[in-house]
């Protein structure tokens, strides 16, 4: 019995151990194929870093206003017996947009302008006495009194006419009407906003580590969502007095203009600060850039021998990134002006791939 099973246990070990020896004379002769096989060229696309001159920029976000913005109210109280504009209009400085009942006030300016008349008659009656000395000094005074305080009545009563017809105080675009023909109204109710829209105000605030670097008349940028891929640009034409001690942010306001009035006060915007002054900097397209949790890299183009000749490789590179504007990225460290950089087809690649570029960028 001993024997038998000897006998099988041989037979399983030349069985599995021919297997296995046939198994690694196989991968032996496959690698040593492959080691006299050459290696693959990777084509790709390539770019030059370049050194460009770029204005330093500081960003912010900031909160459109219009210059002349107002919610019209009535300095008096009333019933309105006209409404004269619709909502969303557009008018002029000046013009009428509601009325509140003045019937008692026209009445009182026709009385007030008789006595103004008579008073007047008076003065003059009295001048001619004085001057053939049949009325006194007094008596002359007493008139010319008399006169200027009808004159006075007379404005006062233009005075609250004025107030009684609500105009628009400056030119500008009507929100929506909240008041209705007949309503009873006192001092203080909204009737309707009002508001310029060109240009618009662009408030925002800005750290005072930057504060040095922004003065009055710098242009600067903004992006709203409304309107991707566009940018509105202006200047900025007032600074803080002071430094919120808070927040350690300096108030900032510039001035956009806004000739189509397609922004409108309350919009929020992406503001770009943008420095007058330049400086040099070393860009790649985004393209090139391979960003990780371990850190950013690029594939350098390299020169080495490959099966047996000169050729191109891909060697990886650690750089350090700066700010991005449109396809360009800055480049901190890592890389030099002039080197090539590869641009698309760095998922085929690994340390030191020979390559071949099928097309290049800047020059």
């Amino acid at each position: 019995m001993k024997k038998r099973l000897a006998i099988v246990v041989i037979a399983l070990v030349v069985v599995f151990g021919g297997i296995f020896a046939y198994k690694a004379f196989g991968n032996y002769m496959m690698h040593k194929a492959l080691a006299h096989m050459p290696i693959p060229v990777v084509s790709v696309k390539a770019s030059r870093v370049a050194e460009q001159e770029w204005h330093p920029e500081a960003t912010a976000v900031g909160s459109f206003a219009a210059v002349q913005g107002v919610e019209v109210t009535p300095q008096l109280g009333g019933a309105i017996t006209g409404i004269y504009f619709h909502s969303g209009q557009y008018v002029k400085a000046g013009t009428l947009l509601v009325q509140i009942d003045n019937s008692n006030q026209l009445a009182q300016l026709a009385k007030d302008e008789t006595q103004q008349r008579l008073a007047e008659i008076n003065l003059q009656r009295t001048r001619e006495l004085i001057a053939t000395r049949a009325a006194s000094q007094s008596q002359l005074d007493s008139a010319v009194a008399t006169y200027q305080s009808a004159v006075a009545t007379i404005k006062n009563d233009r005075a609250t006419l004025a107030k009684l017809a609500i105009r628009a105080p400056f030119s500008g675009y009507l929100g929506v009407r909240q008041v209705s023909l007949g309503q009873y109204i006192i001092p203080g109710t909204a009737m309707v906003d009002l508001q310029s829209w060109d240009p618009l105000y662009v408030n925002f605030t800005v750290p005072q580590s930057d504060f040095a670097r922004i003065h009055v008349d710098t242009p600067i940028q903004v992006e709203v969502d409304s309107y991707p891929g566009q940018r509105f640009s202006g200047r900025i034409t007032a600074l803080g007095s002071a430094i919120n001690t808070a927040t350690r942010q300096i108030d900032v306001q510039a001035t956009v203009p806004n000739p189509k009035t397609i922004l409108r006060p309350g919009m929020f915007g992406n503001v770009t600060v943008i420095e007058k002054r330049q400086e040099k900097v070393l860009t790649v397209p985004a393209t090139a850039i391979t960003y990780n949790s371990f850190g950013d890299f690029v594939y350098v183009v390299a020169k080495k021998t490959v099966n047996g000749k000169e050729g191109r490789v891909a060697m990886q590179r650690i750089v350090k990134t700066g700010i991005q504007r449109g396809n360009d990225v800055q480049i901190l460290s890592g890389l030099r002006a002039g080197e090539w950089v590869i641009t698309a087809g760095q998922v085929k690649l690994h340390e030191g791939s020979p390559i071949e570029i099928r097309d290049s960028g800047k020059s």
